[in-house]
């Protein structure tokens, strides 16, 4: 096999780290106390595990992508609820031109700010000297007809513009010369880079390691294999019919024998199409909360070109 990239991963490498983030996903989801709704009634116990599934399978997706970053030893993995600045200057320097004209503009962190954003993932690889600002999402599909997408790529074209300035003052002079902005789909539907989307089967450009994305595919696989059994026995629960004698699914259990699907999980698949129900941070709250930088790294920032921009592959940069 012709590998593009100098690391690789196969499914097997990872299956122990990956069974575990599932079956903690899988415990959390099943753990939840919904609500009584006169509207659901005895239905409020699916549409819980719905609004679950789509919350824990954001995380879970974060959690599995950092994993496999590790794999990398290129790559500066950064998470954790890291709030980025939303500079007033960068916020009014994306929303009022062509994005085009601004490559090569880098902007102070300790500049005024409003708000901040927290990106899912911060990737670092110091080989190339360059950084990646990820947003992962379980699907794009909600976001298909709103404005919500764009006010999400303003803010990260707005973190991007400070984020080499926030790297060498807050991560011991870590430098970069290229930030890219990428959105990824975790449906991996048709990708869009001059738009800085990315479908999650093409994850192996960003971390660098052929067969990344055959891990995610997989992973999603055995996760989604637990969560409709969770749906089904639930489903059953309210209809008042009996459980049947379904094998217990672990993560790495094969396929259950298909078998005919009640009309009411027709319908749960249809109603998943939340995403990310906790909403996203206001871009202009007032909750700033900056790292406190070290005291050697408070020097003014070397002065060089910084390219930025939305994702592209470091092969085509």
């Amino acid at each position: 096999m012709l590998l593009r990239h100098a690391h690789l991963v196969r499914y097997p490498d990872i299956e122990a780290d990956f069974d575990v983030l599932i079956d903690k996903a899988i415990a959390a989801i099943a753990e939840g106390e919904p609500v009584e709704d006169e509207i659901l009634g005895h239905y409020v116990n699916v549409a819980s595990l719905v609004r679950a599934v789509s919350f824990r399978e954001g995380k879970l997706l974060e959690q599995a992508v950092e994993r496999l970053a590790k794999l990398n030893p290129d790559l500066v993995v950064l998470m954790q609820s890291i709030k980025l600045p939303l500079v007033k200057a960068a916020i009014e320097a994306v929303a009022g031109n062509d994005w085009l004209h601004l490559e090569g503009v880098r902007l102070d962190c300790d500049a005024p700010a409003k708000g901040s954003y927290t990106p899912d993932l911060i990737l670092v690889n110091r080989a190339k000297r360059a950084a990646f600002v990820l947003d992962l999402k379980r699907s794009l599909a909600s976001y298909g007809d709103t404005s919500r997408l764009e006010e999400l790529k303003l803010k990260m074209l707005a973190s991007a513009m400070i984020l080499p300035d926030w790297l060498y003052k807050t991560q011991k002079r870590l430098m970069v010369e290229t930030v890219g902005v990428a959105i990824v789909d975790g449906a991996s539907r048709p990708s869009d880079h001059e738009a800085g989307v990315w479908a999650l089967s093409e994850i192996d450009d960003l971390l660098e390691i052929d067969g990344a994305a055959n891990c995610m595919a997989e992973m999603r696989l055995r996760f989604g294999r637990r969560v409709q059994q969770l749906l089904e026995t639930e489903a059953r629960r309210a209809l008042g019919i009996p459980d049947a004698a379904t094998p217990v699914l672990t993560s790495g259990s094969a396929s259950p024998t298909p078998s005919r699907r009640l009309g009411i999980l027709r319908a749960t698949r249809r109603v998943m199409i939340f995403d990310d129900p906790a909403g996203e941070d206001d871009p202009f709250d007032d909750g700033r909360d900056d790292p406190e930088a070290e005291d050697d790294a408070a020097a003014s920032w070397p002065s060089q070109h910084i390219r930025v921009g939305f994702a592209r592959r470091l092969l085509d940069a």
